[in-house]
């Protein structure tokens, strides 16, 4: 018999023993670290904390709330996610998703108690920490990120993944040779039988067609397409789906498809949003920008001058006019951010230049460089002086975005790009109207003289180089009236190595030559993060998982060869969006059916092998504009303008600017705190950061939504229209529901379910009059319901 080893000789413990100790240790460890705060945090979430939050700790709070006070008020350490939860002698600082029962907001509002006591924060940093909190107030430090253990790059002191050179990748060798249509299956075929797994078969033409119609154009297609398509599958597939391709690439839709994902990234939006005074003034000429990239995308302008254009068209000769025009529109992608009331801050302008670092670096590189802001990065290798060399080109610039944007809009306006070939476009006279504010001291309304320009002017935000241009200095813990040392402008030295710096036009910003340093062919983040995002469109997930973080905080790629085989095919084939696309759509990998046996289900849930495709919801603007389609109402010719466009106001004062619109949803009104009511409940971004991919939500407001909206309802009572234009029978405009819907008939089944459903909605005394009404009404209802269906909202 085994004697207990807690009691055996010498009170050695047997090996078994210490497993099971080991094992409770690190249980233990965990438990700690979790209400330490270990717990994951979005990349999303983490750059707030770290560019909102953080700063205003270390400069507010730390003083008398963190390890290193002299003497700590009120027992309260904030300088770690364990003293932020626990709270002090007043008892717990935070209600996390609800700022209004949490002791920090009410403190920072001097409401009752009265943080800091010298005096309140200016009311957008206040609102920060309001937001934070409504994000659960996720709290990043002291997590321990997921790469480091995954790969242990920082501890060797290797070169991390995403910062090394593009490879070249040897397409691999597969046991199945007759699967592969292209190399990127030979990436994923190596992984998969690797793995012991096999890939789904492949999806049928009816899912098929719909896929590509949805993330080519984001339209679902019409019958007689979908027909057309079925029929030309069962003669040639390949040919088949190569054809389709070609002419949705060459389709005018691509641009408004393609183009709204970028919009995400460039957080583009057409009013401010809360200022911190309260107030949310309109930009009422940042449609220009966005009409700028859908054009682009259809005319597929090389991804590396699309981005120069944005960066340095201001800079850029022109033949012409119009391609002057064009590359000045195109600079509002650095002017198109959310400012805080310049009066309620001194740190305005660097904020300014904080958004702009933050939209090339996670919007281009993938990387959160703004964190560099008041202190080296704390995990990627950006150190502060990297930060105010990038810094350099943006405060040698000068950012235009026109009356609303500047500080109480009662000083003179800030010069707008003034365009030369657009028409000259006079406002209707009711919106002739005097520009409205409020005075920051009283509060009341106060009447603003009108700019410079004509009604009608053609203008654009934009940016342009200052007079002096100048090398930016260390703002010291990110405060702007505490200098350091100037740094020269200049690029990320983890990239740069020991490559000799690029020599910048003294005259100049310099941000041509940080255009043509992001867009040089061997820079190791900008091809890799946009093929990743192409993927992510097409697939529902990227590559790396975190399509605006690929730094340590983000996810390893889970086929690096394949994301170089691609970076590296993208710049070869000239930075060629569409080709990047075409070569994707038309891989065997893409093809696949959502339908896989049970045992890869089980082997890879996540779906991180591709073994099969993903099913996905419809994003809002696709979902809208799909019940357009169905319902014959969908106005397929762009939108001219914005219905802001002649409007220099505050919206807050202004009410609704909303109005009914037939056309694609990338031409509606994307109000920042105000978004498109038809969009609002399906995860749309608040257009105030980099965005480039959004969350993806399945709760019940969305189902109220669809069943309460004016919208659905008007589309389901004009589809019922359009039935019984095409069909007196019951059961065949039933069977012409579910074409239009769904692009199948009813099984039987369903179709005696449809018909005796509207025999029973319709109600009322069967006379000539209302008793159509009743029957239109029903079959009104009948078509709401289909288009609520989850066989609607997704794609297979």
């Amino acid at each position: 018999m085994r004697s207990c080893p807690c009691h055996s000789i010498g009170g050695n413990v047997t090996q078994d023993v210490r497993a099971i100790l080991l094992v409770l240790a690190a249980i233990a460890a965990a438990s700690i670290a979790t209400r330490a705060g270990a717990v994951p945090v979005s990349p999303a979430d983490r750059a707030f904390f770290e560019n909102r939050v953080r700063p205003v700790l270390v400069k507010h709070c730390y003083e008398c709330h963190s390890a290193g006070a002299k003497k700590v008020g009120g027992k309260l350490l904030l300088d770690t996610p364990e003293g932020m939860r626990k709270g002090g002698e007043s008892g717990a600082l935070l209600e996390a998703g609800n700022p209004d029962k949490s002791l920090l907001i009410h403190a920072l509002r001097y409401d009752g108690t009265e943080m800091p006591p010298s005096k309140p924060l200016p009311a957008a940093v206040v609102n920060d920490f309001a937001d934070w909190v409504k994000r659960g107030a996720p709290d990043p430090r002291g997590v321990v990120p997921a790469a480091t253990t995954r790969s242990g790059e920082a501890e060797k002191g290797e070169v991390f993944w995403s910062l090394r050179p593009v490879s070249s990748p040897v397409p691999p060798d597969v046991q199945d040779n007759a699967w592969p249509r292209d190399p990127i299956d030979r990436f994923v075929m190596a992984r998969l039988e690797s793995s012991g797994l096999k890939p789904a078969k492949d999806a049928n033409p009816q899912a098929l067609v719909r896929r590509i119609y949805i993330d080519l154009i984001g339209l679902p297609p019409t019958s007689d397409q979908f027909s057309r398509f079925v029929t030309d599958y069962q003669r040639d597939s390949g040919k088949a789906v190569e054809r389709l391709v070609d002419e949705l690439l060459a389709s005018p839709h691509f641009g408004e498809r393609w183009g709204r994902h970028w919009l995400d990234v460039a957080r583009f939006g057409e009013s401010n949003g809360n200022d911190g005074l309260g107030r949310n003034p309109t930009f009422p000429h940042a449609w220009r920008y966005r009409d700028y990239v859908i054009a682009a995308f259809n005319s597929d302008t090389p991804y590396d001058r699309f981005l120069t254009e944005q960066i340095a068209g201001d800079l850029l000769p022109a033949d012409s006019d119009v391609q002057r025009d064009r590359n000045r529109i195109a600079t509002g992608f650095l002017a198109l951010g959310s400012k805080p009331a310049k009066a309620m801050n001194a740190n305005f302008d660097m904020d300014v230049v904080a958004d702009q670092i933050d939209v090339i670096g996670r919007g281009i590189m993938g990387l959160s460089v703004a964190c560099a802001r008041c202190h080296d990065h704390k995990f990627d290798p950006i150190p502060t002086r990297d930060y105010y060399a990038l810094a350099g080109f943006f405060t040698s610039t000068e950012t235009l975005w026109g009356i609303a944007g500047n500080e109480a809009l009662t000083a003179p306006a800030t010069d707008l790009h003034v365009l030369k070939t657009p028409a000259v476009v006079p406002p209707p006279k009711e919106f002739v109207e005097t520009v409205v504010t409020l005075e920051s001291n009283t509060g009341k309304p106060k009447a603003i003289p009108k700019p410079k320009w004509a009604p009608g002017t053609p203008l654009a935000m934009g940016v342009r180089d200052r007079p002096k241009p100048a090398d930016c200095k260390i703002n010291i813990k990110g405060e702007s009236n505490k200098l350091g040392e100037s740094v020269p402008r200049g690029f990320l030295s983890a990239v740069e190595g020991d490559r000799p710096s690029a020599a910048i036009d003294a005259s100049q910003s310099g941000r041509v030559q940080l255009a043509q340093w992001l867009t040089r062919g061997d820079h190791p983040l900008t091809a890799r993060v946009m093929v990743n995002r192409v993927w992510l469109h097409l697939f529902g997930e990227g590559l790396v998982r975190t399509p605006d973080d690929f730094g340590l905080y983000g996810e390893a790629p889970t086929h690096p060869e394949l994301l170089d085989h691609l970076a590296g095919r993208f710049v070869r084939d000239g930075w060629s969006v569409k080709r990047l696309v075409r070569g994707i759509v038309l891989s065997r990998t893409y093809q696949l059916s959502c339908e896989a046996d049970a045992a890869t289900v089980r082997a890879d849930a996540q779906n991180l092998l591709l073994a099969r495709h993903k099913r996905r919801r419809l994003d809002a603007e696709s979902l809208r504009d799909a019940m357009l389609s169905v319902s014959g109402q969908l106005e397929t010719k762009p939108a001219e303008g914005s219905l802001v466009r002649h409007r220099d106001i505050l919206i807050n004062l202004a009410g609704s600017l909303h109005q009914p619109s037939v056309h694609r949803s990338v031409y509606l009104c994307y109000l920042r705190s105000s978004p498109p009511p038809e969009l609002a409940a399906f995860d749309l971004p608040e257009f105030t950061s980099v965005t480039g991919q959004r969350d993806v939500s399945t709760i019940p407001s969305q189902a109220l939504h669809l069943y309460n909206s004016p919208f659905v309802i008007e589309q389901a009572a004009a589809f019922a229209r359009l039935l019984s234009g095409e069909s007196a029978d019951a059961r065949g405009r039933a069977k012409l529901a579910w074409q239009r819907a769904f692009h199948r008939d009813p099984g039987a089944e369903e179709l005696e379910q449809a018909v005796r459903f509207v025999e029973m909605t319709a109600t009322g005394p069967a006379t000539p009059s209302n008793g159509q009404v009743s029957e239109q009404k029903a079959w009104a209802a009948l078509c709401q319901v289909l288009l609520a269906a989850n066989e609607f909202r997704y794609v297979d």
